[in-house]
């Protein structure tokens, strides 16, 4: 197992040597979309500002897709949706980032879907507070939204980072919704990995612990963090294209967002971690697919077997942990290959 011990005190030195010094709504979501993109299930005016500021002006994404708003228990969750067909299949995001991660890969997944790329609760442009951060919570938020869209069951979902963990809370507690998960490298907790392990992959689970300390280095310059941080979990120069950090630095800049993304790691974990352990007695009977960054499939891929023992992992030569933005073509293929 190859640990990444990397110092925080350049990104933090950095960021303090260089502090740098249209309101939508739903009449908006709904001209700017096509006709091939279906509709939104309800119409809430958007909560949060500027929502469609990466896509207002892509004309192939208006062509297919949709912004919706809908709030389920006290949270407006933001998700786009597009495609017509039988098969649902759910995007969810990691941290930090918003369901703009699957951009690149999501019009190609349309053929014979119904697709749905969703904001985490309190997350990208989701607003409000959910009461606590723990998977398990998240997960119900995903799963009352999607009983609100009339999608019970047989749903595939595709998860990457913090994703991966909401999506196995999901398929776990409400185990006929979910027919597969294609799930993208995050070390899931539970009864063989735990957070004492977990914490000594990377500096930042130690880091984003710290409270002020790392509110106070991330929120004074978001998008520098954010452009060192990406770099520094991958293996090539520039892994997220400067409009998606620009997208994420627009997203994590609102403090709601940034504090539920923090809130991840503060202990939520340890919970998260107790949580699968009792999942994790009875387990998943649908396929569970794994990706992990070069070098990390013997340390994550043990904490996704504990889910079912049929999980079958492989590792992505070259890849760093941004594996839907390094290699979209990639996930594209597998996870056609794997769903069909």
């Amino acid at each position: 197992m190859r640990a990444r011990h990397k110092a925080v005190l350049g990104i933090v030195l950095a960021i303090t040597a260089t502090l740098a010094g249209s309101a939508g709504n739903a009449a908006t979501a709904t001209t700017m979309a096509a006709a091939h993109a279906p509709l939104c299930a309800g119409s809430e005016k958007p909560l949060s500002p500027d929502y469609d500021a990466a896509t207002k002006n892509d004309k192939q994404f208006n062509s297919e897709f949709r912004h919706c708003f809908t709030t389920i228990n006290g949270v407006q969750m933001h998700y786009v949706i597009g495609g017509h067909g039988p098969q649902t299949m759910v995007l969810l995001h990691g941290f930090p980032e918003s369901w703009y991660e699957f951009r690149d890969v999501m019009p190609a997944l349309l053929p014979g879907r119904t697709l749905i790329a969703i904001d985490l609760p309190g997350l990208g442009d989701s607003t409000g507070y959910p009461p606590d951060s723990t998977k398990k919570t998240m997960a119900t938020y995903i799963h009352l939204l999607l009983d609100h869209l009339g999608k019970t069951t047989g749903v595939e979902f595709v998860a990457h980072d913090f994703g991966v963990a909401v999506s196995y809370a999901l398929a776990a507690q409400y185990r006929t919704q979910a027919s597969g998960l294609f799930l993208m490298d995050f070390p899931l907790p539970g009864r063989t990995l735990t957070f004492d392990k977990i914490q000594l992959l990377s500096w930042h689970f130690g880091f984003f612990k710290q409270q002020p300390l790392a509110d106070e280095v991330i929120g004074n310059n978001v998008h520098l963090f954010l452009s060192l941080f990406y770099r520094d979990l991958s293996h090539v120069a520039q892994p997220v294209s400067p409009q998606a950090v620009g997208e994420y630095t627009r997203v994590y800049s609102r403090p709601q967002v940034l504090h539920v993304g923090l809130s991840f790691y503060r202990g939520t974990f340890e919970q998260d971690q107790a949580d699968n352990t009792q999942f994790e007695k009875t387990p998943l009977t649908i396929p569970v697919h794994f990706l992990a960054e070069d070098g990390f499939l013997d340390a994550l891929f043990p904490g996704i077997k504990d889910t079912t023992p049929d999980a079958v992992g492989e590792e992505v030569p070259g890849a760093g942990h941004w594996i839907p933005e390094e290699r979209p073509q990639l996930v594209i293929e597998d996870v056609d290959k794997f769903f069909k």
